[in-house]
């Protein structure tokens, strides 16, 4: 016998529904089959006690005197188990045997004209009838007569009747519980196992989301469930790709957190050192010291905003009019890139095709961010194309702007080896737009993020098909701020 709790379990789950599902649809199938079972028992039993009237009226009729013997008239009534019975000939109705007391007939019953609709009532009167209660049924005569009539009591046939429907019950409660098992059986095979693999995958993976091992391995079945496995698995992949990423950044931040105050005293040295060169007789030290300068003040500016949010952070940006231009030449003037990187033969071109005095409404330090790590992307991807013997004259990256429903449309161009199908299924997501090795992948994101903040997206071109080489193309729209005019902006 199994334990009290594991037969809770069984009774309470979907096992136990099963069962119980499967025991009340028998039995209302049993119901559905059980009326006109009982009807059709009825109408057999009444045809057995006709045919045996019709032998006895053989008997009766056949006989050499008129006046049969009242013992063989009883003994023949017994064999029917009927009070009463009547032969019609030629319209005449000729009583052959009758008991001692004349029966009262309580209902009449002819088997020539019943049907199913009428014999499914009877039958639930005669299964509820008292005891006593006379029916009087009509049947076929033989030998030519027209009909014939016997008067039976139904306590016999009631007794019958509710044998017949204990019996009916008995195996129904049988068949009920082989189906209930075999439903069980394979409701458990087919869809609670699966269903407890799919359960207690779930419970382990959120137990241990970052465990690789944690992650379902589906099936190669077709059904529903299966179907489910592998949308979990995509969706567990997902996850755990984003569980590591924010542990990347989690890591970096700490890191960076622990190292700004000591960067931030080190760059602030070197502005003070930097502060000096301008006094330097040298006109070219003179022209490259304040924008020197002006990248330290950024760095220690960023140092601070990282120590005063606890992470790597950014503020609010704090818009206004800029010359777009100049700060584009100082992007150029600023690039992180050698250009001893490119050859004689290839060299790195620089191209500012942007209207001088065009002015813009933006976070100055923000968006020279963005275009400083686009650009820097770009060149880092042009010199490995061209240290990789492609067939370019020469490399260049072209930055751009046109007015367009009040907003600013900035692109970022490059002749570059573009960017393959995986790279940009995850272009922008930290750790993972990034395409050349040794890179964080962090650049996109933080360009993605700088523009969002100015209420616009940054988004990668489509690349022209067949070209050769492809390319890169970024955009940035960058929305007028509330307020601001066409001419203003």
């Amino acid at each position: 016998m199994a334990p009290p709790s594991r037969l809770r379990r069984l009774l309470g789950g979907l096992s136990g529904r099963v069962i119980a599902l499967s025991i009340i649809f028998v039995m209302i199938a049993q119901i559905a089959i059980y009326l006109p079972a009982i009807a059709t028992f009825r109408r057999d039993w009444i045809a057995r006690r006709l045919s045996s009237a019709y032998i006895a009226a053989l008997v009766l009729q056949g006989t050499p005197t008129p006046m049969v013997p009242r013992a063989l008239k009883q003994e023949l009534l017994a064999s029917v188990g009927a009070k009463l019975i009547v032969i019609t000939i030629h319209g005449m109705h000729r009583i052959l045997a009758v008991s001692d007391m004349p029966p009262r007939i309580d209902e009449s019953y002819d088997i020539r004209s019943a049907g199913l609709l009428t014999d499914i009532p009877a039958a639930l009167r005669a299964l509820l009838a008292p005891a006593g209660r006379m029916l009087n049924v009509t049947g076929p005569a033989p030998m030519g007569g027209r009909s014939i009539e016997i008067v039976i009591d139904e306590t016999t046939l009631r007794a019958a009747l509710r044998t017949f429907s204990l019996r009916l019950l008995e195996e129904s409660l049988v068949i009920s519980a082989i189906v209930a098992s075999l439903a069980a059986i394979a409701t458990g095979l087919a869809v609670l196992r699966p269903v407890r693999r799919l359960t207690r995958n779930l419970m382990e993976f959120g137990a241990d989301p970052e465990n690789p091992a944690r992650i379902i391995v589906p099936t190669k079945a077709t059904h529903e469930i299966a179907a489910a496995e592998r949308a979990l698995k995509a969706m567990q992949d997902m996850l755990a790709q984003e569980l590591r990423a924010k542990k990347n950044l989690a890591a970096l931040g700490l890191a960076v957190a622990k190292i700004n105050h000591d960067l931030r005293n080190m760059l602030s040295s070197a502005q003070l050192l930097t502060d000096r060169l301008a006094d330097l007789p040298d006109p070219q030290t003179r022209l490259l010291a304040p924008r020197l300068v002006a990248t330290l003040d950024r760095a220690i500016r960023f140092c601070q905003a990282t120590l005063a949010f606890g992470k790597a952070g950014d503020e609010a940006p704090q818009r206004r009019k800029i010359d777009l231009h100049a700060l584009v030449d100082d992007v150029f003037a600023t690039l992180p890139v050698d250009p001893k990187a490119f050859p004689e033969t290839c060299p790195l071109r620089l191209v500012n095709k942007i209207q001088k005095s065009q002015m813009i409404s933006a976070d100055p330090g923000q968006l020279q961010r963005v275009l400083g790590n686009l650009c820097k992307n770009a060149g880092e991807a042009l010199a490995s194309m061209v240290h990789d013997g492609s067939p370019v004259r020469e490399a260049t990256i072209i930055i751009s702007a046109r007015r367009h429903d009040k907003a600013t449309v900035i692109d970022v161009v490059d002749n570059g080896p573009g960017l393959s199908a995986a790279a940009a299924a995850r272009l922008f997501a930290p750790f993972g737009g990034s395409g050349r090795a040794g890179s964080t992948g962090l650049g996109l994101a933080i360009a993605s993020d700088l523009v969002r903040g100015h209420g616009g997206s940054l988004t990668l071109v489509a690349a022209d098909k067949g070209a050769q080489p492809p390319g890169a193309t970024f955009r940035i729209l960058l929305p007028d701020p509330p307020g601001v005019n066409k001419d203003q902006a």
